[in-house]
């Protein structure tokens, strides 16, 4: 990710507009382009598709994503926020998901990364985006979740 970027969406006005602005507006243009187009520009953004933990209900978040081989990891930081994002509590509730990313969509089961695992994806998102660093800091003692997305059979 260019640093300027990274600068500016670490920026506690950058975080406002990514978990405020562009949400709702990524939500639509990653399901028109079938999640190959975001606000996230050279970014790689993915809509995931989970049940509302309380509601039951779909919910679909759009958010930055690494490869680890075939799986998708997401980072649980919303921001720095002091609490969780509602997605994670919807996969601790329901561990079934779907993913929706460079035009093709995949069914995963989840888990959050502990021990090894974690320490190995949470250092390979810091270096794909600095911005992780920041967060943990705003986070305060909130330990931010590494979430594994494994794709299962079509």
């Amino acid at each position: 990710m260019n640093r300027v970027l990274a600068r500016l969406a670490s920026s506690k006005p950058g975080t406002w507009f990514f978990l405020n602005v562009a949400p709702p507006i990524d939500r639509v243009l990653l399901r028109w382009s079938k999640g190959r187009f975001s606000l996230g520009g050279s970014m790689p953004i993915c809509l995931l598709e989970t049940i509302g933990a309380k509601s039951g209900q779909p919910r679909s978040t759009p958010l930055m994503y690494l490869r680890d081989g075939e799986r998708f990891v997401l980072i649980g930081s919303r921001g720095g926020n002091p609490r969780h994002p509602a997605w994670v509590h919807n996969l601790r509730k329901t561990p079934q998901a779907t993913v929706l990313a460079k035009g093709h969509r995949h069914r995963v089961n989840t888990h959050e990364a502990e021990g090894e695992e974690r320490s190995r994806l949470w250092a390979q998102a810091r270096e794909v985006y600095f911005g992780y660093e920041v967060y943990q800091e705003r986070a305060g003692t909130r330990r931010i979740p590494v979430v594994v997305l494994t794709p299962v059979g079509d």
